[in-house]
């Protein structure tokens, strides 16, 4: 096993300063050189392969997406060279790492969430590496494939799509006096504007008021969210860019006390009040699931439809709630999957 972090012996365009914002991961395992899968294998002898993932930035639920794909492939007994990459937040890394794995003749490409997906898609047109993309919120809209049933080209996925009228309501549910309902996201993330407009579709039905405010990069979060102090409650969808600053956005919410909300699991845990979501380290695995079928039995990516995940939990946090001057309702919490705190 060999791991490096910033600037020590990354691989090729990683070196000197990007390698100072990016993490490579490279873990090798015990079967053909990167590049060359041993496909055929002699009797007895696992599969072996080259893998390389793609991610934007460090945040609980993308690392669990990705610790999850890798847990199901390896459990499938194939040998696998990972090679791993994490813009850290940087966009002008997306497109190096978007680079650097296109040429480094991997058996699969995969990449998680969507804008360091689109830099896959670009960087790989043409050539013949699959490329699997994981927790996509709608990948027909971010220009990944053509269509959800048929993407047509070489690569398909797995979608995140969250229950966003479910989890609309459930804010309804656990403080019936919120009218305005305030929406934090960054302008770049097409997955986000996705779900906003899911939400203010939902708002008419539930009689909510929604405001919006927009940030670029997670420095603005901060005084992003401050634009939104007039608001009764706050939901964040599952923004890679504000997520990975939540912090911010809990100490706001506690100190106007004003309920936050969140689209997937692990921002409860990190201080969010509640949701209704996806279950991100199952999602990855059901990603890994699908790449195990492009790679063990050469299944073609363009006629593999894009899966969804049918599995969703509610997780609440009570002692969050508290913080911010609400409780959760009994039957709330009776009919949680998860409470944050319970029995530890």
């Amino acid at each position: 096993m060999r791991s490096t972090i910033g600037g020590g012996a990354s691989r090729g365009p990683l070196q000197g300063t990007a390698g100072l914002a990016a993490v490579t991961l490279l873990l090798s395992g015990c079967g053909a050189e990167p590049g060359g899968a041993d496909q055929d294998g002699g009797e007895g002898e696992a599969q072996s392969f080259s893998i390389g993932i793609a991610q934007p930035v460090a945040h609980p639920s993308l690392d669990a997406t990705r610790e999850g794909f890798k847990e199901a492939v390896e459990d499938a007994g194939v040998q696998v060279d990972w090679e791993e990459q994490n813009a850290q937040g940087d966009a002008s890394i997306e497109a190096t790492i978007a680079s650097q794995l296109a040429g480094g003749g991997h058996d699969l490409i995969a990449t998680i969430a969507t804008s360091q997906s689109q830099q896959i898609a670009t960087a790989t047109q043409g050539g013949e590496t699959p490329v699997l993309f994981m927790v996509i919120t709608d990948p027909e809209a971010a220009g990944l494939v053509e269509f959800w049933e048929a993407p047509g080209g070489h690569m398909t996925g797995t979608s995140d799509l969250n229950p966003v009228d479910e989890q609309l309501e459930l804010i309804t549910e656990i403080d019936p006096s919120v009218e305005t309902l305030g929406i934090l996201y960054a302008s770049g993330e097409t997955n986000s504007q996705v779900q906003v407009d899911l939400a203010e579709a939902a708002a008419e039905d539930l009689g909510l008021d929604i405001r919006t405010a927009t940030v670029t990069n997670s420095a603005e979060v901060q005084q992003g969210v401050e634009a939104l102090a007039e608001v009764d409650a706050l939901w964040i969808p599952t923004d890679n860019v504000v997520v990975s600053a939540l912090e911010s956005v809990v100490q706001f919410g506690q100190q106007q006390q004003i309920p936050l909300f969140a689209a997937d699991v692990d921002s409860v845990d990190r201080g969010a009040v509640a949701t209704y979501g996806v279950d991100h380290h199952a999602i990855g695995r059901q990603s890994g699931q699908m790449a195990l079928r492009i790679l063990l039995e050469g299944e073609d990516p363009a006629t593999m439809p894009v899966e969804v995940s049918e599995e969703h939990e509610l997780h609440v946090n009570p002692q969050a709630a508290e913080q911010m001057g609400l409780e959760v309702p009994e039957e709330i919490l009776d009919a949680a999957d998860v409470v944050v705190g319970e029995g530890d």
